[in-house]
């Protein structure tokens, strides 16, 4: 059930098989599967998943291509619901390894806020990433156009941006790296460095020789209409036009909560086998926040699979005790 404040008390007072820490397409995924499992989960969202953000999923087996991430979680946490899960809307701050079971420090609200803890005896992060975005002095016109045709992601867009006019905009010299393989879909590229870094001459070299075209100035806003990026306005007023553009500058990983605990990491993603167990033999990572392809496609199998893991680790722990109970 969706928990409200007044249920919190009640809902603290017991240990949950699995908490879940992300209402994205991997927690709910898990969610759903840990539910159909009968254990009993409780998923704590943020809320503004990554996909919440993509206006349509034009890579997703089955669904319209049209059809908005937003669609795809609201559908996805009605079916969780329906399946008897708690999902509770808070941020996590701490994870608190007690032996058996996590203690789970929430917080909700952030005017007056309230705090709750939690316990589970296994852990499954899939709170996900949030893209940087360029920082100009007008954020508004950068949420104006992305996630419409100001893409954050090669993979999932490289094809509406086939025989564009492409904008690549970065933070540091490797996220111009992208151009390469965007390459592949069109040869109409403006490079953007903002004016945040300088280019090294081998990759200066590199861009020339692909006859992209490298902009230093700063940006002064992005132009256009009805969610439609049409190119930007630099700081000395030149306009350059564009059909689309792809955001190459990192990522926020949300995971600090897991700061306490000794697990394994390649750069900011938690390493995993290949059920998604972290080196802790009990938290489990699925999603962006794991080593892997960012793809909703892939979150969602990462939630199956997890919960698969944890299903069968305590099935083998508690053999046919439960199914008896229930009879």
């Amino acid at each position: 059930m969706q928990l409200t404040k007044a249920m919190l008390d009640q809902s603290t007072d017991r240990i949950y098989d699995v908490l879940v820490v992300g209402g994205g397409a991997a927690g709910l995924s898990a969610g759903i599967y840990l539910q159909r499992y009968l254990l009993s989960t409780l998923i704590v969202d943020k809320g503004k998943a990554r996909s919440f953000w993509m206006q349509e999923l034009h890579n997703y087996l089955g669904l319209p291509p049209d059809t908005p991430g937003r669609e795809v979680l609201k559908q996805g946490k009605a079916h969780y619901l329906d399946l008897d899960g708690d999902y509770l809307n808070a941020y996590v701050e701490e994870v608190i390894d007690e032996g058996d079971t996590f203690a789970v420090r929430v917080r909700m609200g952030r005017k007056n806020p309230a705090y709750r803890t939690f316990r589970s005896r296994y852990l499954i992060a899939a709170s996900g990433i949030i893209d940087h975005l360029p920082q100009l002095a007008d954020m508004q016109n950068v949420f104006d156009y992305a996630g419409h045709n100001l893409h954050v992601c090669l993979i999932c867009d490289g094809y509406e941006m086939r025989d564009q006019r492409a904008g690549v905009f970065a933070s540091r010299e490797g996220g111009l790296e992208v151009a390469f393989p965007l390459g592949w879909f069109t040869p109409h590229i403006t490079l953007f460095t903002n004016g945040d870094f300088e280019v090294g001459e081998e990759l200066r070299d590199r861009i020339t020789t692909a006859g992209y075209r490298l902009v230093e100035q700063p940006i002064q806003q992005f132009l256009g209409e009805n969610h439609v990026m049409s190119g930007v306005e630099l700081a000395d007023g030149t306009i350059v036009e564009l059909d689309t553009g792809l955001v190459s500058m990192g990522s926020k990983y949300h995971a600090d909560y897991l700061k306490g605990l000794e697990l394994d990491y390649s750069g900011g993603n938690l390493v995993t086998d290949a059920m998604n167990r972290t080196s802790h033999p009990r938290i489990f990572a699925v999603g962006d926040l794991k080593v892997g392809m960012n793809q909703v496609a892939i979150a969602a199998a990462d939630g199956a699979q997890a919960a698969t893991r944890i299903w069968r680790d305590i099935r083998r722990l508690e053999g046919t005790r439960r199914r008896a109970i229930a009879a």
